[in-house]
């Protein structure tokens, strides 16, 4: 495994986790900026429909969040169609779910530790993926070739269409 990947997805992961707990700080790096803002996008289109899937989470996996996140980060890609618009989705809902377990009295820690968990799927089995599509500096790449000013732009449908898939297919695992 390239360790400036791992390294990398660990920056924007545990920054991303950090800001949804509001431990904000600068972010570290072009992707990190790009991830939260896009994040938070998908947050604020999808928001209602993500805090009702991360309360149904945590019903579902009643003590341990942490074996079911595993699960609808499978899901989540269980049609093998990867894209951009899925770990933003991936980072959306994992940031509310850190946001919602620091409310519920969970020790800041568990943001870090569902970074690694992050990091452990993105950098495992999805690796030849993020190798594939330049890594996270592809992501800053597509980012800001594919995202004009214009705020309703194609890619920003497209976009917000792979992460409904993303949503639709966290919300399949947790009903069935």
């Amino acid at each position: 495994m390239s360790s400036s990947l791992q390294n990398e997805t660990l920056m924007v992961a545990d920054d991303y986790m950090k800001f949804c707990i509001g431990i904000s700080s600068t972010p570290p790096s072009e992707s990190a900026k790009a991830m939260r803002c896009l994040a938070k996008e998908v947050e604020s289109s999808q928001g209602p429909t993500l805090r009702a899937l991360v309360q149904t989470f945590l019903i579902a996996c009643g003590a341990d969040p942490w074996t079911g996140l595993r699960s609808v980060m499978l899901e989540l890609v269980g049609d093998g169609r990867l894209n951009w618009g899925r770990v933003i989705s991936l980072f959306a809902f994992t940031g509310m779910l850190a946001s919602e377990l620091c409310s519920r009295g969970e020790d800041v820690s568990c943001s870090r530790r569902l970074a690694e968990m992050m990091v452990d799927f993105l950098n495992g089995e999805k690796q030849e993926w993020l190798i594939q599509n330049g890594g996270w500096g592809g992501f800053t790449n597509f980012v800001h070739t594919a995202r004009p000013a214009d705020q309703d732009s194609s890619m920003r449908k497209a976009l917000y269409a792979a992460a409904g898939v993303g949503i639709a297919g966290i919300t399949f695992l947790l009903v069935r």
